[in-house]
């Protein structure tokens, strides 16, 4: 009788490693956590339009009636005009809804950090597997290209150049505005984003281009595409994983930020940065309109880090947890 069928006559079955790392993450409570709250938010974003439905309302829609006629800026009411038609209050000045201007600025935020994510991650994969697999001077100088987009003060030169891309995208075609504001935030996101994972790549491709598996397949004939995509890339799902979940909450916070210091998402587009940003005068006559946004950072950016922190722990199998 052969092992697998000792094995399952004696009712234990064998389980791959990604099995075994998916049942490691499904029993880390961090893990439950960190993903519910990823998910809900991810809902809110998804399902922005069945609000306005519900609400009778648009996030872009001023409500004079909601603010206080003597000022003209105060909302009426207690906690920023919380009541239930407005669940979160409105905005000072406009009478905006705020939690309309919350779920669509979800869907803003998120939508530029993971297309960001997502180019850099596609960019530092190629460019890691090149520099790695053909090492030389292929890979001294993409290593060097590497080191010098690190070195670069990456908010600083986003807030430089960002204008220089803009006019470059409108010459183009591109329509004014957040129709060429927010390519421009994923490309310079994407610029600074791709060395972190092209250097771990690149990391990875060395150890293992010796191996005795890709010895053996290039011993056999195969093509450096074929050694590259079919025997290397495969083993490094693991590393590339984790890194790009530790990656979006950068991301999220480097978007929150170039439109919080005004070169992002661009007024009336609802955007989380842009809710802190308008919330400066006011944090004083209305705490809640700074603290929803902020709130919502912070907790969405933990739970990625938490979630990234739990997918490494369960990728690796020295892990106790």
């Amino acid at each position: 009788m052969s092992t697998a069928a000792i094995a399952t006559h004696s009712g234990i079955e064998g389980r791959s490693p990604t099995q075994m790392a998916w049942q490691r993450l499904k029993k880390d409570r961090s893990a439950k956590i960190s993903g519910s709250v990823i998910a809900f938010f991810l809902l809110l974003a998804i399902t922005a339009p069945v609000f306005t439905w519900i609400m009778h309302t648009t996030p872009d829609e001023f409500h004079p009636e909601t603010l206080d006629p003597e000022f003209a800026t105060n909302p009426l009411g207690k906690f920023g005009g919380i009541s239930g038609t407005h669940w979160f209050g409105v905005e000072p000045r406009t009478g905006r809804d705020v939690f309309l201007r919350f779920v669509y600025g979800a869907r803003t935020s998120l939508t530029i950090a993971l297309t960001a994510t997502l180019v850099a991650t596609v960019i530092g994969i190629v460019i890691g597997l090149i520099s790695g697999f053909f090492g030389g001077k292929t890979d001294l100088a993409l290593s060097r290209t590497m080191e010098i987009t690190l070195a670069f003060p990456s908010i600083l030169f986003a807030l430089a150049i960002t204008p220089v891309l803009e006019n470059v995208f409108e010459g183009w075609g591109l329509p004014p505005g957040n129709g060429t504001r927010i390519p421009v935030m994923i490309l310079v996101l994407s610029m600074f984003g791709w060395p972190y994972i092209a250097r771990i790549v690149r990391g990875q491709v060395i150890s293992l281009r010796e191996r005795e598996f890709v010895e053996a397949a290039r011993a056999l004939g195969a093509s450096k595409f074929h050694l590259v995509f079919n025997q290397i890339l495969p083993n490094l799902w693991a590393p590339i994983l984790v890194t790009v979940a530790l990656n979006i909450p950068t991301m999220i916070t480097a978007e929150a930020a170039l439109t919080f210091l005004g070169a992002g998402v661009i007024d009336p587009t609802s955007d989380w940065g842009a809710m802190l940003l308008a919330s400066v005068p006011f944090y004083n006559i209305n705490p809640t309109f700074t603290f929803i946004p902020g709130f919502a950072l912070f907790l969405l950016v933990l739970s990625f880090s938490m979630l990234g922190d739990s997918i490494r722990d369960a990728l690796d199998p020295r892990s106790s947890r």
